[in-house]
């Protein structure tokens, strides 16, 4: 693969992973969220493989395996199944709600509006390339240069993780900061050892395995996964 090629397909895998963060601000429906995430997986995935071939290194083409089967495939059909025994749950009448019979499924009111939410993702993904300039200007090579995406994504994840109410979204917001880590990770080192990336994706699997579970016990013994009405029932 040559210099020029790497670049440009690494600039649009890169240029996938960031847009589908930003367009998780957008959406609502958390089923659509899931799918964006599942995307973005996908992305990571590529960064990886190119990563590999450009590199030579069959470990990391493994690890692009690994991560394309565990971030755009079993961890969105774990959150998706957990979402559809909510919604089931509510459907029953097991706990109502103010915001409809569907009201797991969207999230209806985050605690900022998409607009202002779309302000803020410009304003740190700036903030990424603002801090990330000096380690780019130490080795500018491609990988370096997307450097900043994944800084980006870190502080797109912690923003979503901050705002929405509903615990399957804020577990998405764990995993789009997480994704962003693997991939600064990946683009600052040209790539992550196998041993390194096994030991990371077997704990984000189990951390979302135990808050899939926790999600789905509070939804059966208060009714809603809305943050704020947990926090109403503890005062």
């Amino acid at each position: 693969m040559s210099e020029s090629l790497f670049s440009q397909l690494l600039n649009l895998a890169c240029g996938a992973f960031l847009l589908a963060a930003v367009v998780v601000l957008w959406r609502r429906e958390l089923a659509a969220i899931v799918r964006l995430f599942a995307l973005q997986g996908l992305a990571l995935a590529t960064i990886a493989l190119l990563l590999g071939l450009h590199e030579d290194r069959w470990d990391l083409l493994v690890v692009a395996v690994g991560i394309g089967a565990l971030r755009a495939g079993l961890l969105p059909y774990l959150i998706r199944r957990a979402l559809a025994v909510l919604v089931a749950g509510q459907d029953g009448g097991h706990g109502g709600g103010q915001d409809g019979g569907h009201g797991e499924a969207r999230e209806t009111q985050p605690l900022v509006n998409v607009a202002a939410s779309l302000l803020t993702a410009a304003a740190l993904t700036l903030l990424a390339y603002a801090v990330a300039r000096p380690l780019v200007e130490l080795d500018p090579t491609p990988a370096t240069r997307a450097l900043p995406v994944g800084l980006a994504v870190v502080l797109i994840g912690f923003f979503v993780l901050v705002t929405r109410r509903r615990a399957l979204a804020q577990v998405v917001g764990f995993l789009l900061l997480d994704n962003g880590i693997t991939a600064t990770a990946f683009l600052a080192t040209s790539g992550v050892p196998l041993i390194v990336e096994l030991g990371v994706s077997f704990d984000v699997l189990l951390a979302v395995l135990v808050l899939q579970l926790l999600t789905v016990r509070v939804r059966e013994a208060f009714g809603t996964t809305d943050i704020d009405d947990l926090r109403e029932l503890h005062d």
